[in-house]
């Protein structure tokens, strides 16, 4: 099974062999590397339209980033959503919702709240 939409530059906490079937066929997502690298739990997740056929449009964060450390492109990951999923199953019953969806959470830790207040970044 691969787990990566395009050979990984970096090392992920998770290797494939260690992934499961939580959320295969989704496509692709970008996620913080606090998320991918570190294994923090996901605090907010927003779904935006998908910039190609394998991508999702989900994107992910720990909410432990910094505005600095959002800037820098080598801070992120473009992975399979299944990579995510297995770093954080709480995501798996949100992966259906529709673009212009957000979800959030204190901390990476408890119920995903659906976030009123956000607004999908704007190029």
């Amino acid at each position: 099974m691969t787990s990566t939409i395009a050979p990984r530059a970096k090392a992920f906490r998770l290797q494939d062999h260690e992934l499961l079937p939580l959320a295969e066929g989704y496509g692709g997502c970008i996620a913080s590397d606090m998320i991918t690298v570190q294994g923090h739990k996901v605090a907010f997740m927003y779904r935006e339209e998908p910039v190609s056929d394998q991508d999702s449009g989900w994107r992910f964060v720990s909410g432990l980033e910094t505005d600095e450390y959002m800037q820098e492109a080598e801070n992120h990951s473009i992975c399979d959503c299944n990579v995510i999923a297995n770093n954080d199953p709480d995501v798996v019953p949100l992966l259906d919702a529709s673009v212009g969806k957000s979800f959030e959470r204190d901390n990476g830790s408890g119920p995903f709240q659906e976030a009123s207040d956000f607004e999908l970044p704007v190029d």
